[in-house]
């Protein structure tokens, strides 16, 4: 029986599970204690809201069967109707498609279509791996399913820690975790004074999904991504690129692209694997380009705001409204 302390701060359990995870990292230890302070100092108008929401999810038997596009989490509960009404209360879900306890989550985004497009080209294998801009933790479920021994995702929206631990109370105690932080939050970057070197963070697998364009500087991000990895530790990066006719180009949106403010910089795909080999990436692979379509990302029940339909011009699906080309999405795979 979960206790009040657990009910107020139910972030408290699963940090204390995840240090002991790896108990001989001192990254790992120095990271949890970090999310912990993000945790307790967490200010938002939202967050009692939520807290209630988790408080109010039904008592059913845990159960994780991940290895499918819904991961299905939890028995099923009785009242399906109030369940998606608490539920409700975490919105917008972005990441999924979910089933929890019985309750079917049609998020924003298909990430299951991207999952298939990564998931012959990584092993996961025992695997420990770190998710930057992890969102609700979607892939970290389908990362278990694949053999991954650890995954941790940081997210600094708080609303999708919230929807992992609300996953979490229905797949029950698992090896997957998502942790209010940025990658400028992590532990052993260059200038973190005080932290364990760069060297003791040892992931096997860092992925970077959506997240390239949103940094001002490209290449600071590629460094950091490339200092959370072991020597010899992959990386999984996927970001916007041009069309496959640009591969040298580089857009540079003024005020927004596709109706999003922090879009810094899109590259074309050559381009973008001289970014990654000049970061000092090694074994660099492009796997996938797949223009985005409004069937994979779109609004949706569980997502009421407007998405990709709205952000494409409506005299040409090939442009954004402000005249760019469509998002496009690159995959590659590289070496530390």
């Amino acid at each position: 029986m979960p206790s009040d302390k657990d009910l107020a701060r139910p972030w408290q359990r699963p940090l204390a599970e995840l240090r002991e995870t790896w108990p001989q990292s001192a990254w790992l230890q120095t990271l949890c204690g970090r999310a912990e302070k993000a945790f307790d100092e967490f200010v938002h108008g939202d967050l009692p809201k939520w807290l209630a929401a988790l408080q109010a999810l039904p008592a059913v038997a845990p159960l994780m069967q991940a290895a499918q596009p819904a991961p299905v989490l939890g028995a099923v509960a009785e009242d399906q109707a109030t369940l998606a009404n608490t539920l409700m209360r975490l919105h917008p879900w972005r990441k999924g498609p979910l089933r929890l306890a019985g309750c079917a989550i049609d998020t924003e985004w298909r990430s299951d279509w991207k999952w298939d497009r990564l998931a012959p080209h990584v092993d996961f294998r025992d695997a420990r791996v770190l998710d930057i801009g992890s969102g609700n933790g979607y892939f970290g479920w389908r990362m278990l399913a694949a053999g991954a021994r650890l995954a941790v995702g940081v997210d600094p929206t708080l609303v999708f820690v919230m929807q992992w631990l609300a996953c979490r109370h229905f797949a029950g105690a698992g090896p997957n975790f998502v942790l209010p932080l940025g990658i400028e939050d992590l532990p052993g970057l260059r200038g973190d004074e005080g932290a364990p070197p760069v060297d003791t963070a040892e992931m096997d697998i860092v992925c970077s999904m959506g997240v390239l364009y949103h940094r001002r500087d490209h290449l600071e991000h590629l460094d950091q991504l490339r200092q959370l990895l072991r020597p010899g530790g992959q990386l999984l990066l996927e970001t916007l690129v041009l069309p496959e006719d640009q591969a040298d180009g580089l857009l540079v949106p003024q005020e927004r692209y596709s109706r999003m403010r922090n879009v810094w910089a899109i590259p074309g795909s050559g381009r973008l694997l001289g970014w990654v080999e000049e970061a000092g990436f090694r074994d660099i692979r492009l796997v996938d380009v797949t223009a985005t379509s409004t069937n994979e990302q779109r609004s949706t029940a569980w997502m009421k705001f407007e998405s990709l339909a709205e952000a494409l011009s409506p005299l040409d699906p090939g442009q954004t409204v402000e005249g760019y080309p469509a998002p496009t999405r690159a995959m590659l795979l590289a070496r530390r």
